[in-house]
């Protein structure tokens, strides 16, 4: 009987080592697996911020070019208008006149 009751209490003594390393490895696993998960959204993070950045560079640079294809356009039209009032301000100026002798 005694030798049974001993090799109960050697079988409980395995099985609480058992569970003991069990436990101790599930940490290791789990800090593991956190590790892991912790780089993996390091990672993600920084290719979100460089994707970020890539196209907030690119519509920068889309806006300037249409800014300045804007401010283009507008040079040209203003130019255009000085060119047009200087070679036809005098007859501006008499149109005027007529129109305001006619009233």
């Amino acid at each position: 009987m005694d030798s049974i009751v001993e090799k109960l209490a050697e079988i409980e003594t395995t099985a609480e080592a058992i569970v003991e390393r069990a436990e101790a490895r599930k940490y290791e696993v789990e800090k593991e697996i956190q590790q892991k998960r912790d780089e993996f959204d390091r990672q993600l993070d920084e290719k979100t911020q460089a994707q970020l950045n890539r196209i907030r560079r690119d519509a920068e640079q889309k806006m300037e070019q249409i800014l300045e294809e804007q401010r283009r356009k507008n040079r040209s039209t203003i130019d255009s208008l000085k060119r047009e009032y200087e070679e036809h301000h005098t007859e501006y100026a008499r149109e005027i006149l007529q129109h305001i002798l006619e009233v």
